[in-house]
């Protein structure tokens, strides 16, 4: 194998291997602002999108040990790779998909499952890690501020009483 692509499919693996998720989308008929666009929202929520050749994916892929794509690899194909957050880079995805006349989300890689177009977008629906998070924490906290809210009610009403009856 030639070095220099041996050196591209390694960065790749690397790429691969640092994400819980590999996202692939067409992006046949998108402008390079609207490309640039893409790159900027996928950086706000710590993802980044690469375009490689779609050989240098699947050797990448295979290496890694990942669920086989490769039907789905051809054409102008940019990949998202990120450290957390598949929701919001799902969602820019979306989001650029709607913009991009030809542009269309292909499949992904998902904790090492391989997860279909329509599964990426009902990723794309839901709420931020942080939402999610602080609604997962009112939900624990709930039943302790219910008992607070019962104590002091009981416990403060008869302290105000004690107080107007002297």
């Amino acid at each position: 194998m030639n070095p220099d692509k041996k050196i591209i499919i390694d960065e790749l693996l690397e790429r691969v291997n640092a994400s819980p998720f590999v996202l692939v989308v067409d992006y046949t008929g998108a402008t390079v602002p609207k490309f640039a666009e893409l790159r900027d929202k996928l950086r706000e929520s710590g993802s980044e999108c690469h375009v490689a050749k779609n050989t240098y994916m699947r050797a990448a892929l295979k290496e890694a040990g990942l669920p086989d794509i490769s039907a789905d690899l051809n054409g102008q194909t940019a990949f998202v790779t990120g450290e957390d957050e598949v929701c919001a880079a799902a969602k820019a995805l979306k989001d650029f998909t709607k913009t991009s006349e030809d542009a269309a989300i292909k499949v992904g890689i998902l904790d090492g499952e391989v997860i279909d177009s329509a599964k990426i977008e009902t990723l794309a629906s839901l709420p931020s890690r942080d939402v999610l998070l602080s609604k997962l924490l009112s939900v624990i906290n709930e039943p302790g501020t219910s008992i607070l809210r019962a104590l002091n009610e009981k416990f403060g009403n008869s302290s105000e009483e004690a107080a107007t009856a002297e």
